[in-house]
């Protein structure tokens, strides 16, 4: 969005004055600003919110390429990027008394002599049902976060399977 001079005492003096205003008053104020009726189910925090947001991209600029395209991705993809892990990175998991080894490959992950396209499928075929991948394999908690010390467990497999004379 194209910047314009404008004087920030002015912004934030036209965004205090929203919190005074009516539901009715501030969609008034949305179709000036975006030149369309807002959505009808939008709060009136929410919709003060976005108009404060407007008056402060019109005043001193918008979010450039690299975080348009960040969030982009964001709203595409319903979540951050993917992480991924480099080929030659080693995750174990045991599993009932059994230890099982995965290796990241170009095109997937080689378990048992097998290349399988997810962590998940390697999971449903070590326990016979359906799992996230990264989660069984303690790459995410239960929420999807990754565990700290778990990154740092992949991060020293993958050097030590680099460099096996570092043992």
């Amino acid at each position: 969005m194209r910047r314009r001079s404008t004087d920030p005492a002015a912004i934030e003096a036209e965004i205090a004055h929203l919190h005074s205003l009516a539901r009715d008053a501030l969609r008034r104020h949305w179709r000036v600003i975006f030149g369309r009726p807002p959505p009808a189910d939008l709060s009136k925090d929410l919709l003060r919110r976005m108009i404060a947001y407007r008056l402060q991209e019109r005043a001193f600029g918008g979010l450039d390429r690299e975080s348009l395209r960040f969030l982009h991705g964001l709203a595409r993809h319903g979540g951050p990027p993917r992480r991924r892990l480099k080929p030659g990175t080693v995750l174990v998991r045991d599993y009932q008394g059994q230890r099982h080894t995965v290796t990241v490959v170009c095109d997937g992950f080689d378990w048992q002599g097998a290349t399988y396209p997810s962590l998940s499928a390697i999971a449903r075929a070590i326990t016979g049902t359906a799992w996230s991948g990264p989660r069984f394999f303690a790459l995410a908690r239960g929420n999807g976060a990754p565990h700290a010390a778990i990154r740092m467990q992949v991060r020293v497999r993958a050097a030590m399977a680099r460099n096996p004379r570092a043992e």
